[in-house]
């Protein structure tokens, strides 16, 4: 294959991982508090034997669109919203994890946890624990949690310095890199009886997805157009020889 070759491929190798990306975003459209991804291209140059400098195209590193998303009401008392900066933190196998998604509830023993059961902690590392029959749920801006038996605890809230930065896994958890740890400082407010949404915009997905299949597309005529002038090219010499 020759440069012009190559470099086509690099194009569309980077362009299928985008379209995978996008995908990923279109499933999570009504996933609470998912932040949307993409990918940040830069160009990568290198030699040839002969010294020629070749420009391919290069998916450097995945980037999320850190825009909150809708809020939605939903006169759960136990569900909560982030408006402004902040995570809540969770407790995951002994280690500390972190999210926006304060779709809460309570487990068998009356702890705050999240949808996927782990235990919400709250100021001091501690779990968040309710009475039996506890009532009148309030949890207010900052966070404070009371109910009708008196005050329950205060939620964690914690920012980054770089969010961008943090690992994603599954669930809508993310850990911190080993350069970065979190910050009990995030200025971010709490609403009560609310969620906060997924930022995707389904028609700007949409229009991504058209458009990198377009570019997909174009890449892969070029390679088979290369292909067969190349055959052409070998035919063409073959006969002359012959």
């Amino acid at each position: 294959m020759e440069n012009s070759g190559y470099i086509a491929l690099s194009r569309q190798m980077a362009l299928g991982r985008e379209m995978s990306i996008i995908a990923n975003n279109v499933a999570n459209m009504n996933t609470n508090a998912y932040k949307g991804e993409g990918m940040m291209f830069v160009e990568y140059l290198d030699k040839t034997k002969t010294g020629e400098r070749l420009s391919f195209a290069q998916d450097l590193r995945l980037v999320r669109n850190l825009a909150e998303g809708q809020l939605q009401t939903t006169d759960n008392p136990l569900d909560v919203a982030i408006t402004g900066e902040g995570y809540f933190t969770a407790e995951v196998n002994g280690d500390q994890r972190f999210t926006r998604n304060g779709s809460f509830h309570l487990s068998p023993e009356g702890t705050l946890v999240t949808s996927g059961g782990y235990n919400v902690l709250g100021q001091g590392d501690a779990p968040i624990t309710f009475p039996p029959g506890a009532t009148d749920i309030t949890i207010t801006r900052d966070g404070s949690i009371s109910a009708s038996s008196g005050p329950i605890g205060k939620l964690k809230l914690v920012s980054f310095e770089d969010e961008q930065l943090l690992v994603k896994e599954a669930g809508g958890l993310f850990s911190t890199a080993d350069n970065q740890e979190a910050i009990e400082d995030a200025t971010g407010e709490i609403l009560q009886g609310a969620v906060e949404g997924s930022n995707i915009q389904g028609i700007i997905e949409m229009s991504r997805m058209i458009d990198t299949t377009r570019s997909y597309e174009s890449m892969a005529k070029f390679i088979n157009g290369e292909h067969e002038r190349q055959l052409k090219a070998i035919q063409s010499l073959a006969s002359m020889r012959a």
